[in-house]
Parts: C-alpha cells; structure tokens; sequence
C-alpha cells in the first residue's frame, strides 16, 4: 500500500503541485481513509520528500536508458529533453517551484542530487562531442556543464520566466539552441539545424 500512496501522491503533486495537493485530496483519490496514509507517512512533508526521490529515482533511469542507446551527443539531448517533457508531464503545475517555494529544504536537497547526476551525464555528452568533431574542441568542459545545468534549473523560475509568457517546452527548446549554438562545429550545425527543422514539421 505505501508504494501504491507513494505512486498516486507523485503523480498527483506533478500535475497538480506540491501545495495544492492535501492529504483529503489523496486519500478521496484513492478511495482510502486519510488513516490509511498516515500509517505509512507521518505528515504530508515526508511524503513529498519521499515523492521527489522517487520521481528523481524514475528521471535518472530514463536518461541512464537513453545515454546507452549511444545516438550521437545532439541528438541525446534531444532525446533527453522529449522523454522529461513526457515524464513531467510539461511541469504545468510548476512543480519545481512549488517545491523551492514553500518546501525549500527538500527543494535543495534534490537539487543537490540532480547536479551531481547531471554533471556525469554532461560531461561525457561533450566529451563525446568534442571526439567526434560535433562540439568545438576548445571548450572547457567542466565551465559548460555547470552552465547547462545553472541555465536548465533557471529557466523553471516564474518570476525569471513568468508561465503568461512562456511554456515549458518553448523555454526547453529555446535554451537547449541557444547552449547548442554555442558550443557546436560546423559540422555539429547541421545536426543541429536538421533536429530543429524536423522539430517545427
């Protein structure tokens, strides 16, 4: 029953938010008593705690999954990006800032988590890159791995990028071109280029 409350809670907190979301509400959701949740998890905190790991736990086997598939650095991206737009379902409930907002203590600890396992994952997509001719052979690459990360977790704040003007997947789009366009080859261009065309068909 716990991983039953904990996938409807994670699903739940996704498409409707951190905050919005209440014990009551879960507990009518599932057809069970608000005891029920409370016998596995003692407050609604511990919940969201163990949501985020939990949904942090599912992002990273996905892009474990496609980082093997081994499709050339631009096109991984690309791939990363669709399967995350899927998975959080667009955020259009913001969770990410529900989360910084009113449960900031969780919200750096994932944080925390999601750097380290980006950093890996970036950092062998540039290298990649690099060796094979795609990304310019200059970059420092422990510079721009910190900067796509910074960038990626930026462009989820609404008073930076208020949700009036911009959707989530317009503002995905417009950052991975604009971090791409800055470190490809040529060569990398015309990957680039062809992967946004197809993108607009």
């Amino acid at each position: 029953m716990k991983e039953e409350i904990l996938e409807k809670a994670t699903d739940m907190f996704l498409n409707l938010g951190f905050k919005s979301v209440t014990m009551d509400d879960l507990a009518n959701e599932m057809g069970i008593s608000k005891k029920t949740i409370y016998t596995h998890y003692d407050n609604k905190t511990k919940l969201i705690e163990d949501s985020t790991f939990h949904l942090f736990c599912g992002v990273s086997k996905g892009i474990d999954y496609i980082c093997s598939l081994e499709k050339n650095p631009i096109e991984e991206i690309y791939e990363i990006k669709k399967f995350l737009m899927l998975h959080l379902k667009g955020e259009k409930s913001s969770p990410q800032y529900q989360l910084q907002k009113y449960y900031p203590k969780i919200h750096e600890n994932i944080k925390q988590k999601q750097f380290e396992m980006m950093q890996d994952r970036v950092l062998d997509n540039i290298k990649r890159g690099m060796e094979q001719g795609i990304y310019r052979e200059n970059l420092n690459i422990d510079f721009v791995s910190r900067i796509y990360f910074f960038g990626v977790t930026s462009i989820k704040d609404h008073n930076l990028f208020p949700k009036e003007k911009f959707t989530a997947e317009s503002l995905m789009d417009n950052y991975l071109e604009y971090h791409l366009r800055g470190i490809v080859t040529p060569k990398g261009r015309k990957i680039l280029n062809a992967i946004i065309n197809s993108n607009q068909e």
